[in-house]
């Protein structure tokens, strides 16, 4: 494999989506900066990709509702980068820095910031989606796309072919030359030869030379008719008249464990995996660490061994529980438990996810539920267990996961 020069490298993380399919965990922050896992936000996997990559010379695109992406990048991410050495994470918000429209696609989001490539004259460019969940060493990618001189190469990974719908499906032959890419084909998507039960989606990574990258950006731009997007524009065309290459994703321990945290349901069973016994999404591999926001938070304690009655027990099975957590004499199951949340006594959470600042009260009863930051839920409070009664109150998505807004105010 080629060698890749980090300096030869500029990052573009695309940060702006508005994540509609994650209200109402999206009512106040953009989709990448939604916590995940507890302690984490979507997009420090991204990140800490880039970082364990070698490659610190990034710039993150937003748009809508970006305060809070903001914030954690200023407070987890800074440290990780010397600007004297050359190195730097930039959040750029949506400024009309070209034209009077915010972002009309992925394309034009990195066109309107054309200037940044154009300054730095970096040779390759990376780009990156902020909300997918993944462990990926860039390099090899990067070290493909020079190897087989393309002029752009797609990361690509194999999924159900009942999700094509969802994803830009690519055709590839034998020497992973794509020569054929349908945007989220509705029917008759290209099927993996000799599984027709799999297609090859692409993970929305591209490695340009970044003087290609700009070429394309800017002849796409002058076309009234593109919607100015990788998917449905840029990569279709590329592909009549360009090398373009596929690259098939292996993540860090050999696998190919990639989600798309684009609904409520992917985004439940994306952490309840977490909590698993061999989790897909390894966090405790020690030479690829995922970083975030490092807050002191004291250790998580379970107090009372029975009470006086016996059944007083603060008891967690399969799951994980994080710092400044206090499960008192509450049972907790198969569940996340973020910083600093309190499980009061004889409380009951099952397969739930319960964020930072949460507390429960005694003798509640919560199952399959999403609780966001700072709820306060009253004792006695049943979430979960009956369905019509939580469609009055609450988002429930369509695979039945219920979820409580930030800073709900129960009755």
């Amino acid at each position: 494999m080629a060698y890749v020069n980090p300096n030869d490298v500029e990052v573009v993380i695309l940060a702006g989506g508005r994540g509609e399919r994650l209200y109402p965990l999206t009512k106040d922050r953009a989709k990448p900066a939604v916590p995940f896992g507890g302690m984490y936000r979507i997009i420090d996997f991204t990140l800490s990709n880039c970082v364990n990559s070698g490659l610190k010379k990034i710039y993150v695109l937003s748009q809508y509702k970006s305060h809070s992406l903001n914030r954690h990048i200023q407070r987890g991410w800074l440290p990780f980068f010397s600007y004297p050495m050359g190195e730097f994470i930039y959040d750029i918000p949506a400024q009309q820095r070209i034209g009077s429209s915010w972002y009309e696609g992925t394309a034009d989001a990195v066109f309107q910031n054309i200037y940044s490539l154009q300054q730095t004259n970096t040779p390759l460019t990376l780009i990156l989606s902020g909300d997918h969940v993944y462990q990926m060493d860039y390099r090899e990618m990067i070290g493909f796309h020079l190897d087989t001189k393309a002029d752009v190469t797609i990361g690509v990974v194999a999924m159900p072919v009942e999700t094509a719908s969802q994803f830009g499906v690519v055709r590839a032959d034998e020497a992973m030359r794509v020569v054929g890419f349908q945007e989220k084909p509705k029917k008759d998507p290209y099927t993996m030869p000799g599984d027709r039960s799999k297609v090859l989606v692409s993970m929305g990574i591209y490695v340009f030379h970044t003087s290609t990258l700009i070429r394309r950006l800017v002849e796409d731009a002058k076309l009234k008719t593109s919607s100015h997007d990788f998917g449905k524009d840029i990569i279709p065309r590329m592909v009549k008249n360009a090398a373009v290459m596929a690259f098939p994703f292996k993540d860090i321990m050999g696998e190919s464990y990639w989600r798309d945290i684009g609904t409520l349901d992917a985004y439940y069973e994306a952490n309840m995996d977490l909590v698993s016994v061999t989790p897909k999404c390894n966090l405790y591999h020690t030479s690829w660490p995922v970083h975030t926001v490092y807050s002191p938070y004291p250790p998580s304690k379970m107090v009372f061994a029975g009470g006086e009655d016996g059944k007083r027990i603060g008891q967690v099975l399969d799951s994980i529980v994080c710092g400044g957590s206090i499960v008192s004499g509450g049972r907790v199951e198969r569940s996340i438990i973020s910083p600093n949340v309190r499980v009061n006594s004889y409380a009951e959470i099952e397969d739930s996810i319960l964020m930072e600042g949460v507390e429960v009260g005694r003798h509640c009863r919560i199952r399959r539920t999403i609780v966001d930051k700072r709820v306060k839920i009253p004792p006695r409070t049943t979430i979960g267990y009956d369905a019509e009664e939580d469609a009055r109150r609450f988002d429930i998505s369509p695979g039945g996961i219920v979820v409580v807004p930030k800073n709900t105010v129960f009755d």
